[in-house]
């Protein structure tokens, strides 16, 4: 069913010394005012028309095992909504300009998320985030196109929705697989590491990702000497089906290869991977070394502050859900001042004009790319407890910006947009 949530708002003005005053003394008996006004319905709080709505529409997350520590934590991605929006209404008060939250939780057997973004449409919410996958993300576009509504895609990160399945209505703040593998590459063509073993996982997304794997090694001159599918069955955690030692060894006999890079985003083996190789090889891909938005080693351009405010919100560390969710809000709040007003009609066009910029923490201001409404972002190429790089890496040019280095360029963009 769908839940909604209890919508943030800034507090309400105090009452004035008059209106204060009339209050007590209409209802003090004894005061020489008369006899006490008769009690009356609370009216109906107006509607501010300075106050823009953003929904949030994302899914339950399942309940983690007592053992996973690495689990999706209950409001992964409603934190840094809630985060975006205080951020928002900070500024707000300056421009006197309020923000609220409406989040929309889709459970098991409820309405969908076209149904969901529907149903915000008739609360006059024209903002729309969403933290769910690809197929849910084109429900949603379609399902709003001609009411004006702007929809930020915060999770789903499949190249069609950049390309073929491109929508005009959609801006994508959430990196594409290209932009993450590109990151990666460029690590790996700096450090000279060129020589990949790609293991590829049963799912589609790992298909998916292995696919802009191949694509980054040809577009910065990298070599797959060896590619295998990963041979030991899905679920492998849950099951107790994982690899013994020495059948990865055998796994990864007589390969020539510098890095192992993984394709598994579920999660489901990749970790396996590091130190049961036989030849002592690092690891990379969605585990090991990977490309992402944050990371709680992010520390330098003010992210530490970021990190702190959130900590405190939320009572645990920012994850790149929640990153993702709050630039996306934000990315609102920014265009809003600029603008001067929230008007959706406004908005839309002024995100990719070259006027349009996001302070986010990462050192140089974002924007989106015109072709494919992709979010122009510098990406933090990360082991679990460090920061490695920063992606673009010094010295890959481009002729607009070195963050058009990763993903897909104008030249190559398949978008048209519908």
């Amino acid at each position: 069913m769908l839940l909604p949530a209890p919508r943030m708002r800034v507090p309400a003005r105090s009452f004035t010394l008059p209106l204060l005053l009339a209050a007590v003394l209409g209802a003090a008996p004894g005061l020489g005012v008369g006899a006490p006004a008769r009690a009356q319905e609370p009216a109906a709080r107006p509607a501010d028309p300075a106050e823009t709505r953003i929904g949030l529409i994302y899914r339950t997350q399942p309940q983690p095992s007592s053992y996973d520590a690495e689990a999706a934590p209950e409001d992964e991605g409603v934190a840094g909504a809630r985060m975006g929006i205080a951020d928002n209404n900070t500024t707000g008060r300056f421009t006197k300009q309020t923000y609220a939250l409406e989040e929309a939780v889709l459970a098991e057997g409820g309405p969908d998320a076209a149904a969901a973004a529907r149903a915000m449409l008739e609360k006059g919410i024209r903002y729309l985030v969403l933290a769910l996958p690809a197929d849910a993300v084109l429900a949603v576009a379609d399902a709003v196109k001609g009411t004006g509504a702007v929809v930020f895609n915060a999770a789903a990160t499949d190249d069609a929705l950049r390309g073929a399945d491109c929508r005009a209505n959609v801006f994508h703040i959430a990196p594409s697989r290209a932009m993450q593998a590109d990151a990666l590459a460029q690590y790996l063509t700096l450090m000279r590491w060129r020589k990949i073993f790609l293991i590829v996982g049963p799912n589609e997304a790992d298909r998916l990702y292995a696919e802009a794997v191949r694509n980054s090694a040809r577009k910065f001159g990298l070599k797959i000497t060896a590619e295998k599918p990963w041979t030991f069955g899905p679920l492998a955690r849950a099951r107790g089906d994982t690899p013994t030692r020495a059948e990865a060894m055998v796994f990864t006999r007589g390969l020539d290869y510098d890095m192992a890079v993984v394709a598994d985003e579920a999660g489901d083996w990749g970790d396996y991977v590091p130190y049961r190789t036989v030849d002592p090889r690092p690891v990379a891909g969605t585990q090991g070394l990977v490309a992402t938005t944050w990371a709680p080693v992010l520390e330098t351009w003010g992210a530490a502050q970021a990190q702190n405010r959130f900590r405190r919100l939320a009572g645990r560390l920012m994850r790149p859900l929640d990153y993702q969710v709050w630039a996306a809000i934000r990315a609102v709040g920014d265009a809003a001042t600029v603008k001067k007003g929230a008007d959706p009609a406004v908005i839309a066009p002024f995100l990719t004009d070259p006027a349009f910029s996001l302070p986010a923490y990462k050192g140089v201001p974002l924007s989106f790319r015109p072709w494919d409404h992709q979010l122009r972002q510098p990406l933090i190429v990360v082991q679990p407890k460090m920061l490695v790089s920063v992606a673009p890496e010094q010295g890959f040019l481009h002729q607009r910006t070195p963050l058009d280095t990763l993903g897909v360029d104008l030249p190559e963009t398949a978008c048209k947009f519908r």
